[in-house]
């Protein structure tokens, strides 16, 4: 009867043992990684393509959406591995009475077991409160044991995946040191006009705005200068993609950390991340202007900017016309490690996100919120 009265006490104490979660992070983790090492094998065929920027500008692309979505899914495996492990070692207590009574159950003999001192209507109804005890303690068993499985397999995950990280992390690198090579020794794209650094140095010095200098590049525009551009991307209007991968830190005209609000967008970025133009557009300005840093302005038609702010480096030249996809720029910050992406640390912004670009759009000389023109997926 003792045997019994533990049995069902252990039922009653390890209901809780197995965590629950959402989805399968080690599986995630695995696609993720198969994902990371399809963009090491494109590595090789890009650095000999004859389209170099095209097919490394896939590559590098390739390998961020691959390091971001395995530092998903190994963050998630992680928390996952400590959940099971913590709650495994909080119910060190039960799991010993578990294996006690499954142990006692396995070894003790028949009789023992079913004897009570009641007598006969008594040991009759001990069997049966032990028949439907049994297979119950037997599934707890199997629980924990497929809890013990999950933690080893993780493990293991954990420790392949540091593997194909550095693999990774060293790819990355040398497909953007290639694709500043080919972007440098590139053929001449088309290009509009030419850029006049005087009259430029002479527009930076005398505006003190973002917005004064836009409508200074636009009045060029204007006044004949410039070729004038027939195309039109009003189709495209609220379709368009981010020029970074990233996601939306702050919308336009919402207060930051520090209170001040802005006509654009800013988008919370990995180090090192590539920019790219979002459509076909004239490259208006590119380089450092007022305290945004490295800008680059693109005009995708007549009377529409994209200024974009916050790059450390910035690719082409002024008055080039380069295809949607092109790399202009890269951010800042150095590349990460390995560690970080084991790390929870930044789980609450589940980003790990350590870059800022800052986007404004502006039509006809007036600024416009970019979520009507770009795709941020701030509800997906």
């Amino acid at each position: 009867m003792r045997l019994i009265a533990a049995a069902l006490l252990v039922l009653a104490t390890t209901g809780a043992l197995q965590a629950q979660g959402d989805g399968d992070p080690g599986r995630d983790a695995r696609l993720a990684m198969e994902q990371l090492e399809s963009a090491i094998g494109r590595l090789e065929k890009a650095s000999s393509a004859s389209d170099r920027v095209r097919a490394l500008t896939g590559t590098v692309r390739a390998f961020e959406s691959g390091l971001g979505a395995l530092r998903d899914g190994l963050r998630r495996t992680t928390a996952r591995e400590r959940a099971l492990t913590q709650e495994l070692a909080a119910r060190d207590a039960e799991i010993g009475r578990l294996l006690g009574v499954l142990l006692a159950i396995e070894t003790a003999p028949p009789p023992a077991l079913l004897l009570h001192p009641a007598g006969p209507l008594g040991s009759a109804r001990s069997a049966m409160m032990l028949t439907e005890a049994t297979p119950a303690l037997h599934d707890r068993a199997a629980g924990l044991r497929r809890d013990l499985d999950e933690v080893q397999t993780l493990q293991l995950l954990q420790r392949k995946a540091v593997r194909t990280l550095e693999e990774g992390l060293a790819g990355i690198q040398q497909a953007r040191a290639e694709l500043s090579q080919a972007i440098t020794g590139r053929t001449a794209l088309p290009r509009r006009f030419t850029e006049d650094p005087v009259r430029t140095a002479i527009l930076i010095s005398s505006t003190e705005t973002l917005g004064a200098f836009a409508d200074g590049l636009s009045e060029i525009a204007r006044n004949g200068d410039i070729a004038a551009s027939r195309a039109d991307i009003s189709a495209q209007k609220g379709t368009l993609p981010l020029p970074v991968e990233g996601n939306l830190l702050h919308a336009a005209r919402s207060a930051d950390a520090a209170g001040i609000t802005r006509d654009g967008i800013v988008i919370a970025t990995q180090p090192r991340a590539l920019v790219v133009s979002p459509v076909a557009a004239t490259i208006r300005y590119r380089g450092p202007l007022l305290d945004l840093g490295n800008v680059i302005i693109l005009e995708p038609q007549a009377g529409l900017l994209f200024v974009l702010s916050g790059l450390a480096e910035v690719y082409g030249d002024t008055g080039e016309i380069v295809p949607a996809g092109t790399p202009v720029g890269l951010m800042g910050g150095e590349a990460p490690q390995p560690g970080s992406f084991l790390s929870l640390s930044g789980e609450s912004t589940g980003t790990g996100s350590s870059e800022s670009l800052y986007m404004e759009v502006r039509e006809n000389g007036e600024p416009v919120d970019p979520e009507s023109w770009f795709r941020t997926d701030k509800d997906g």
